[in-house]
């Protein structure tokens, strides 16, 4: 090679070198400076201690939660206790969410993604001055191989997007399950408990119903008013009473629920052998579940000294200050933990042998 054609050479080498150090700076350029490069993070500089609140919102539905002196509520449900676990994880989680790919998309794109206003989630993270402190649009689940019923799948990740750069979509290997509106997926399901219950009663609108009772936790019941022939079947007469102590919530309903039915409800009443007495109003049914609402009284009794007494006591405390929360809200109690309690009289009678068929 001669010294022209080398020279010639080189000055295409810079030119060249040149023009992709250009184009290089100018698409970084038209890149927002928070869209991360593969494996960092989507959201930058969030941190725990400065979010105050989270405003989820759906097509159609919003949820708020709020940090309080007392923990995180739930402002849709007047100030109710969300699960703290619940809260954390999920802010653990945006915080931690690496990007895993990038799919540059077009307005076209969006709908199929789950990125467009009629389908997207959006999530904020706020201050407590009500500064914005980050955002981020969750689209539809990420999946390796499509299975056969993509929305019951949990899904290999989720497609997502920050609002300052719609023009590209970003994988993520979180499935963000949590980023819902339903309040049902950010409360405790721990309902009131009523446990080694003494007594219970059960009355219907129309102003039948039942009794039964017990002198001790391991005596038999007895069924008031029982009539020639009418035995009570003990199993049932355990399950009716031994369900209250296994309640679970399945919802809050919001403050000024109509049509509930628990102006005319079924009632429950239940006294305990540790001295505490419920009146339980079971309402209509929504869905799978009942509205109810309840009402605690009586005294813990505390005679007894041993070990096990005082810790069952102690129990009994600890959990008492949320019963009292749960007695201010209308509550939704799913059906099948209700079904023993709610058995008409005859159902707890044994059944009478059927008639020798005459020959």
């Amino acid at each position: 090679m001669n010294a022209r054609a080398a020279a010639v050479l080189v000055v295409l080498l810079v030119a060249l070198g040149g023009g992709a150090l250009l184009y290089k700076r100018q698409e970084s350029g038209r890149r927002p400076a928070d869209v991360g490069e593969l494996g960092q993070p989507v959201i930058r500089n969030l941190k725990v201690a400065d979010i105050a609140a989270i405003r989820i919102t759906a097509p159609g539905s919003a949820l708020t939660l709020q940090r309080k002196d007392t923990g995180w509520t739930i402002a849709e449900r007047e100030g109710f206790p969300a699960d703290p676990a619940k809260v954390r994880q999920f802010v653990l989680d945006a915080i931690e969410l690496k990007v895993g790919q990038t799919l540059p998309i077009g307005e076209k794109d969006r709908p199929r993604l789950n990125l467009d206003s009629a389908s997207e989630i959006q999530i904020t993270f706020n201050a407590a001055d009500g500064k914005t402190l980050a955002s981020l649009l969750v689209g539809k689940k990420y999946f390796k191989r499509e299975p056969d019923n993509p929305g019951k799948a949990p899904g290999d990740g989720r497609y997502v997007m920050l609002p300052s750069d719609t023009g590209t979509a970003l994988v993520v290997s979180n499935s963000l399950a949590q980023a819902s509106t339903r309040t049902a997926d950010w409360i405790d399901r721990t309902a009131f408990q009523v446990e080694k219950v003494k007594s219970l009663e059960l009355r219907y609108p129309d102003g039948s119903g039942w009794r039964i009772a017990r002198a001790a936790d391991n005596a038999d019941w007895k069924l008031a008013g029982a009539r020639p022939g009418d035995k009570l079947d003990v199993s049932k007469a355990n399950a009716a009473s031994y369900s209250l102590s296994l309640l679970e919530l399945a919802d809050v309903a919001p403050k000024g629920a109509v049509d509930t039915g628990l102006e005319q409800p079924t009632l429950i009443r239940a006294s305990t052998l540790d001295g505490l007495a419920y009146e339980i109003k079971v309402g209509r049914l929504q869905g799978d579940n009942y509205y109810v609402s309840f009402e605690q009284s009586g005294e813990l009794r505390r005679d007894g000294g041993d070990k096990d007494r005082a810790e069952r006591l102690k129990k009994i405390e600890e959990r008492l200050p949320r019963e009292r929360l749960l007695s201010e809200h209308v509550l939704l109690i799913p059906k099948s933990r209700l079904e023993d309690t709610l058995k008409k009289r005859d159902e707890l009678l044994e059944k009478k042998p059927a008639a020798a068929a005459k020959k």
